[in-house]
């Protein structure tokens, strides 16, 4: 099992769901991880499931909705004594199911605030730095969603988030630092709903694959979560 001995991990929206699975993931490899919630305390629970797992920890609380609460988590982070390795883009959000003409600027632009303009404030609050240490894994949470148009806003940051990852990867290009996307399916989350495909565990260890890549690996690719469910213990 490839280990992260030594290396800081931030995952956002790591309090539950998909990026509860991927902090764990990441502490169970030896990597540090700072936790994010819209609330601090909300990341008790998964700091209580880390913490027999031996690595450090630190939360941050910050609501990603808004450009303050984007700022917060940035300060917050950057009290942590060690630079960030790993910036895992997890949290999202979506706010509508309407017809696409009844969806209000205020939704699309709330969507966009979570789910685009944080992730774009947090690389590049995070990256600068990746570059000059010559080390550093981007992960940015896309998805797979489309012909709903009930979900338009959702779907298109989605979309923008495809985008940017691309170009990041090539502006860091020989860099070791390498940006990635990743799909982690249907899952039943609070927003995948009950009704989905698959259990949140599947999302490892796919969702590990992209933070632990070697420094000739892959920049620029999207992957899929699902691809590697069967495969637990191997990445």
């Amino acid at each position: 099992m490839k280990r992260l001995d030594g290396k800081w991990a931030l995952v956002t929206g790591s309090s539950r769901g998909i990026g509860q699975q991927i902090a764990i993931g990441l502490a169970k490899r030896g990597c540090h991880v700072v936790l994010h919630g819209r609330d601090i305390a909300h990341c008790e629970k998964t700091r209580s499931l880390i913490e027999p797992l031996g690595v450090d920890i630190h939360a941050v609380g910050g609501d990603l909705r808004t450009v303050q609460g984007v700022d917060l988590v940035i300060r917050s982070v950057q009290s942590v004594p060690s630079p960030i390795d790993i910036l895992y883009n997890n949290a999202g959000f979506q706010n509508t199911w309407k017809p696409i003409w009844a969806i209000t600027l205020d939704e699309w632009l709330e969507s966009f605030q979570v789910n685009f303009f944080a992730m774009v404030a947090l690389c590049n609050a995070f990256a600068p730095a990746m570059r000059e240490r010559g080390y550093g894994r981007i992960i940015n949470l896309t998805s797979g969603i489309k012909d709903i148009p009930q979900l338009a806003p959702y779907s298109a940051t989605k979309a923008a988030v495809d985008k940017y990852t691309a170009d990041l990867a090539f502006e860091l290009r020989e860099t070791n630092v390498l940006v990635n996307a990743l799909d982690p399916g249907w899952l039943k989350t609070d927003l995948g709903g009950p009704n989905a495909d698959h259990e949140v565990e599947t999302v490892l260890p796919g969702a590990l694959v992209p933070a632990l890549l070697d420094d000739d690996g892959p920049s620029g690719r999207l992957y899929a979560a699902q691809d590697y469910a069967m495969l637990e213990g191997s990445a």
